[in-house]
């Protein structure tokens, strides 16, 4: 659609109440009979629920925040690695068929509880700067890759190309 295409739509008259009872708004103009509502400068402020507690004072103060999209790590803490040969490369395949995490598909965090004797090599999502520190010191190797973010579908916004080209009227 262009600007020379926009069509002006025709003004609606506002509503007069208060003009008799053949206009269907006259006498109590809408309002109904007397209370708080019908009078001038009527009605409650936003926010007020009648003298019950309002919801903005039910909730607790604003502390913090929730992330949007977090990542959340399945942990194993070093002591576990003990389990495993000397030489062994570890990723989240293996860890899980080792049982130390659950699925090998979600991102997978390496913790500094315990003592690691052997070496290894790692490749993790993430890992605490003591378990790094530890495996190296053991002669292994920790690699960080990266977790894999979820693939993102494009949001439908249920307007199709159709549908705009018949708003679009011309007038011959």
């Amino acid at each position: 659609m262009k600007v020379h295409q926009l069509e002006l739509t025709p003004l609606k008259d506002r509503k007069r109440v208060g003009r008799g009872i053949g206009s269907g708004y006259g006498k109590t103009a809408g309002r109904g009979t007397k209370g708080q509502n019908a009078r001038s400068g009527g009605g409650v402020r936003p926010g007020f629920e009648g003298g019950q507690n309002p919801l903005a004072k039910r909730l607790p103060k604003k502390r913090g925040f929730t992330a949007l999209n977090p990542t959340n790590y399945q942990t194993f803490n070093l002591a576990q690695l003990e389990r495993f040969s000397a030489g062994t490369k570890l990723d989240a395949a293996a860890l899980k068929a080792a049982g130390l995490v659950k699925r090998s598909d979600r991102p997978v965090k390496l913790l500094g509880g315990g003592r690691l004797t052997k070496k290894l090599t790692l490749a993790v999502q993430a890992a605490s700067q003591s378990a790094i520190a530890a495996v190296e010191q053991a002669g292994g190797s920790v690699q960080l890759v990266p977790p894999a973010r979820p693939r993102v579908q494009a949001a439908r916004s249920g307007r199709g190309e159709a549908s705009s080209s018949n708003n679009a009227k011309t007038k011959p």
